[in-house]
């Protein structure tokens, strides 16, 4: 049995990707998850299924996933940070307190994208740092970082249904551990700035966590709750995070790049991040914000 779970902010867009899934599907029950969110269950396969979905949906701004009913709601929660948990790149805000915003943010686009690899790109934006007070630390997260719409219901949501939440991030942990603390997270990971008489250095401390650092994440977090990847949801926007994205049982492309967004099992580009949980059967009235 396959849940389709369609989510939309437009409740008559909603209704029209419903009527379209019921007429390109035999559906044998349907639930109201909340406002804004449907579940159709249904037989047939997956790949076949999905498609019919895609079709129905086309350009409407509903976000959809098709997925088995088992082994749906997930006990392991990775996400990434900057783009996906926040509203911004960390290191492209620290970028604008050195007035390099645009050289570092070009290159942040190009390593979202996959078109450079993530550690040379890190360290060669990390460089541009040199000599930045460290107290634009604080002033960048109080002015600049704020958690993105539905993320603190959906990490406190799944944390109080049993579910290990892990914030990793190619980020610094500066951040992550602020952030980690503001959602609701258990644990996080990120890289290291380092720094020196009240000044950043330009360097970031070895190893850095990029792309396979963060599948190994979700691997050790799986094996150490006895769990496998199948039971895990990962999100995230970037090519760094696609790794564990195609790893996890249920892998989700937040206002993704291009790259993100072709492999992972499921996409948000008009919901926000409460979807991530309609998508794993839960009801708005188990909602925790």
């Amino acid at each position: 049995m396959l849940a389709i779970t369609l989510v939309s902010p437009d409740p008559a867009a909603l209704a029209e990707a419903a009527a379209g899934v019921r007429a390109a599907l035999a559906i044998s029950s349907e639930v109201a998850l909340g406002d804004g969110a449907l579940d159709l269950l249904a037989d047939g396969p997956p790949v076949e299924t999905h498609q019919a979905v895609k079709a129905a949906v086309g350009d409407l701004p509903v976000d959809f996933a098709v997925q088995p009913v088992e082994n749906r709601r997930k006990r392991l929660l990775i996400a990434d940070m900057d783009s996906t948990i926040i509203n911004v790149e960390c290191l492209d805000e620290l970028a604008d307190f050195a007035g390099v915003k645009d050289k570092v943010s070009e290159i942040t686009e190009r390593a979202m994208r996959g078109e450079l690899a993530f550690e040379g790109a890190l360290r060669e934006r990390v460089g541009m740092l040199t000599g930045l007070s460290v107290d634009a630390l604080q002033t960048c997260y109080d002015d600049r970082v704020k958690l993105n719409p539905g993320a603190r219901t959906l990490v406190r949501t799944m944390a109080e249904h049993g579910a290990r939440c892990a914030l990793v991030s190619g980020g610094f942990t500066f951040f992550t551990s602020r952030v980690a603390q503001a959602a609701g997270f258990h644990l996080n990971r990120a890289n290291t700035l380092i720094e020196a008489d009240g000044k950043l250095t330009g360097t970031v401390g070895d190893p850095i966590l990029g792309k396979e650092a963060k599948l190994a994440a979700l691997q050790e977090e799986t094996t150490a709750l006895g769990l496998t990847p199948a039971d895990a949801l990962a999100v995230g926007d970037g090519a760094n995070d696609l790794a564990m994205i195609e790893a996890a049982g249920l892998g989700v492309a937040y206002r993704a790049k291009p790259i993100v967004a072709a492999q992972a099992h499921a996409k948000v580009d008009h919901a926000d991040l409460t979807a991530l949980l309609y998508f794993q059967g839960y009801t708005q009235a188990e909602f925790v914000s």
